[in-house]
């Protein structure tokens, strides 16, 4: 615990403090403001982005209303209309609803936990513009009729390249994967973030519920999103190569993309309802003047429901004739996760009974919020009831419940947040008379557009369908549900106008704490967020000591200025953050926006078949994430003194280090990865048997053996070479060597293996089991590349006197990968040649 600083007959710092730290963290000027890699700047563009796709996207819902406004309308063709069908839930739920989360939290987690920056900020910039290119580069597909037609959730196999031979499916499976693994490294850097950099003392108790929403957000994005990576490889390997994954007549089978598509999408509601939730049990708070009620509780019911929401994904399969024990399973889990949001809600209602809520547009945005998600969270428990279900599916009553949650669940506390937060970064705050239209024309808009669905959908009208004949008589409802959509869409116009009018960044002097908030984010702040970093005893810092503005702004507090001529931030413990150490954070650069750009044009030539220009770019890519992280792991320098006559060291390696745990999540990631591919290699084992092979149809014991021995080797040398790494002074020649074969052992075990498969006849586009055997060594491969560069980075690290013995955070991140792969390829060698056997 660290108790905060008092400095009673303390003056103010030297104002040389102050403009030693504004020059540090200084934005470039003009144009080449791109190149910087701060939280707030890349915060701001990150949000602005994702609410350019929140517009395109709603522009092609009013194109789709328009059409179905009358019957047998001929306004949009059937394939203009699929197209912009497909884009629209594509858009809305890829390239706004997930990165619009993680651009508030970029923008707002620093400031809320008292850091000057989020840890990675080079990967933050990274993130954001590959999501950036990627994204306008996937919409503009939809103006060269490039644009894929088979819905967002894109079922083989309508998707496959006998019904969809153009390229449509394959931009949206290599763009889509892609922004994924975007939005996978933010997320990297948001769980690392809240853990370790924290202000010292905010133990996590004492954490913002905003981050706690965001950490657990995060966290699911690391077990959820490799589901559908894998999903997005089978099919595109299936479009290009014809390993049959999905295809029946060769033992594949179109259910398993339902499978890995759902174990994401259904969690992807609650990814993104969650910190919906976090930005309004901050919000309901200040406006009543009162703590929330029952923190902890809801801290508990936030953590069950993402618990609860990797239990779900059948519940979007319950006419796929799976066993009725599953229905009954899946049916309980989908009710029992209304409790914990049940929970939260309460607790909302309680606080606002506690105070007195104050009628302000956040206020209106929240009550909103509230009714519309209940009446979301009402129909999904009765979607979640088999017979129901089966009645109701695929019929527009499904189109309204998940409007009502996605919408109400997230927009509505999103808008909520941009007036709500608005203040801390605009020197105006948003207009609170116009503010107040907006909300009742999109209040009023949504519930006239999506209520009626419920009823077309009762009375029998189908998802998907393009145009409908009259004698059905849904034109009404249809006419009805037309114009509440212009009437939301007048109300975001509004919303428009007033950001042109009063949203002015100000990287310095914001409007400021207009509310009356109580946590750190309303503190005094500039680009680098306050002018000293406090110590936290509260949960509500600015209710429990009044004067904490004033002495943050006075640099009375931890890291007044920059103490190494470098922009800085405190490393903490990841539980009652304790100070451990100083970390010093990059400046800005080009490196992070050319390597998301010549990423985006690896994939995006891919899609296009121009092979040879894509793996120009990737190896480019490459190379440019090599610069950037040459710079990094900077050499030790004795401890300073950050503040209260504290010193702290500037270098931690081991579980101490901020890259430790990245590694960590990132294998995380690499893990929730291969046990979809486990799963996906046994369901079909369960449907198509016939297409195993018996056990004197395999690869003989021998080269397997000798394949897992390679990579037990692989590891024992490498742990060698971790004792011997250079000192100072000494030669690097025997770290060189033990690198150089652990790594050889590894590349070996995959070429054996690999090897004997071919040997044995067995062809990846043969059948479903050949094409599962040959993604393992796809995957492995994968794997064994990027241990290939980083041990190539730390060769050559080692050879510029940057890793020896105390500097070997590189090296020690090596470690953590390598052991993965290995512990990989002995479960990958176990499944392929063991399962088998031991099911023959």
């Amino acid at each position: 615990m660290v108790d905060a600083p008092s400095y009673p007959n303390t003056l103010p710092r030297p104002s040389e403090e102050l403009a030693q730290l504004e020059a540090v963290w200084a934005m470039p000027r003009g144009w080449r403001i791109i190149t910087d890699v701060n939280n707030t700047v890349i915060g701001l563009f990150y949000a602005a982005a994702a609410v350019l796709f929140f517009l395109l996207a709603g522009i092609l819902a009013l194109l789709m209303r328009l059409q179905l406004a009358v019957p047998s309308n001929t306004f949009l063709s059937q394939e203009a209309y699929n197209q912009i069908f497909t884009m629209h839930g594509t858009v809305m739920m890829f390239l706004f609803a997930v990165p619009v989360v993680e651009a508030m939290g970029i923008l707002l987690l620093p400031q809320m936990l008292g850091a000057r920056d989020l840890p990675f900020p080079r990967l933050g910039a990274y993130a954001f513009w590959a999501y950036l290119v990627g994204g306008l580069i996937f919409f503009s597909t939809l103006f060269f009729d490039l644009a894929p037609t088979g819905g967002w959730f894109m079922y083989p196999p309508l998707t496959s390249s006998q019904f969809s031979p153009g390229p449509g499916a394959d931009f949206w499976l290599l763009g889509i994967g892609f922004i994924e693994i975007s939005a996978i490294a933010g997320a990297i850097e948001i769980i690392v973030g809240v853990l370790r950099t924290r202000a010292p003392g905010m133990t996590l108790d004492q954490m913002p519920m905003f981050a706690w929403t965001m950490l657990i957000f995060a966290g699911m994005i690391v077990f959820a999103f490799p589901a559908v990576i894998l999903a997005t490889l089978l099919l595109e390997l299936e479009r290009a190569f014809g390993w049959p994954f999905f295809i029946a007549a060769r033992g594949g089978d179109a259910l398993l993309w339902q499978h890995l598509f759902w174990f994401f999408g259904h969690p992807e509601v609650y990814i993104i309802f969650l910190p919906a939730a976090g930005m309004v049990s901050m919000i309901v708070p200040t406006m009543c003047a009162t703590p929330l009620v029952g923190y902890r509780l809801i801290v508990v019911a936030l953590i069950a429901t993402g618990f609860f929401s990797f239990g779900l994904w059948v519940h979007h399969m319950f006419t796929t004739g799976i066993p009725a024990l599953s229905l009954s399973f899946f049916s309980a889990a989908s009710m029992a996760v209304a409790l914990p949001s049940g929970i939260q809600v309460f607790a909302w209602i309680a606080t606002i009974a506690s105070g007195r809520l104050r009628w302000t547009t956040p206020s209106l945005f929240v009550l909103g919020f509230l009714f519309i998600f209940t009446l979301g969270g009402l129909t999904g428990v009765m979607v979640a009831m088999v017979p129901f279900d089966w009645q109701a599916h695929d019929t527009y009553f499904v189109v309204a419940h998940f409007h009502y949650v996605l919408v109400g669940g997230m927009v509505f506390p999103l808008f909520g947040a941009f007036y709500y937060w608005a203040p801390a970064f605009s020197r105006l705050a948003l207009s609170e008379r116009l503010g107040k239209w907006i909300f009742w024309l999109m209040f009023a808009g949504f519930n006239v557009a999506f209520f009626p669905m419920h009823l077309t959908g009762l009375m029998g009208m189908p998802r998907r369908v393009y145009t409908y004949p009259a004698v059905m008589q849904w034109d009404v409802l249809n006419m009805i549900s037309t114009i509440g959509a212009f009437l939301f869409a007048a109300g975001i116009a509004m919303f428009l106008v007033d950001m042109i009018r009063n949203l002015r960044p100000a990287m310095s002097k914001p409007a400021g704490n207009i509310w009356g908030g109580a946590t750190l984010e309303w503190l005094p702040n500039n680009v680098y967020g306050p002018r000293s970093i406090p110590a936290v005893t509260s949960a509500y810092p600015l209710w429990h000591h009044p004067q904490l503005a004033r002495e943050t702004e006075d640099g009375r507090h931890f890291l007044p200025g920059s103490i190494t001529g470098l922009r800085e931030t405190i490393v903490t413990s990841p539980f009652d953050a304790t100070p451990q150490y100083l970390l010093r954070l990059p400046g800005p650069g080009w490196t992070p926006l050319l390597a998301a750009v010549l990423t985006a044009a690896f994939f995006m030539l891919l899609t296009v078949k121009a092979v040879v220009l894509a793996l120009i770019c990737g190896l480019l890519g490459i190379a440019m994430t090599i610069v950037w992280m040459w710079g990094s792991d900077l050499k030790p320098l004795p401890s300073v003194d950050i503040g209260a006559n504290l010193k702290l060291p500037t270098y931690a390696t081991g579980s101490l280090s901020h890259a430790w745990w990245a590694m960590i999540v990132l294998l995380l990631v690499a893990g929730s990865l291969y046990l979809s591919y486990v799963f996906s290699y046994l369901y079909l084992w369960t449907v198509s048997p016939q297409v195993w092979p018996r056990p004197s149809a395999l690869a003989p014991i021998a080269y397997p053996v000798l394949s897992a021995l390679l990579l037990v080797f692989g590891s024992a040398i490498l742990e060698i070479a971790r004792h011997v790494l250079p000192g100072r002074s000494r030669s690097s020649s025997a770290f060189v060597g033990l690198a150089g074969l652990a790594v050889a052992a590894l590349t070996g075990a995959l070429v054996i293996d690999v090897f004997a498969q071919w040997r044995t006849g067995l062809r990846p586009e043969s059948d479903a089991h050949g094409a599962m055997v040959y993604m393992a060594a796809f995957l492995q491969g994968q794997l064994t590349l990027a241990v290939l560069v980083i041990t190539g980075f730390s060769i050559a690290r080692s050879f510029a006197g940057r890793l020896d013995r105390k500097r070997r955070v590189v090296f020690e991140n090596l470690g953590l990968l390598f052991h993965y792969t290995v512990g990989q390829g002995l479960l990958g060698l176990l499944l392929v040649h063991g399962f088998p056997r031991l099911a023959g």
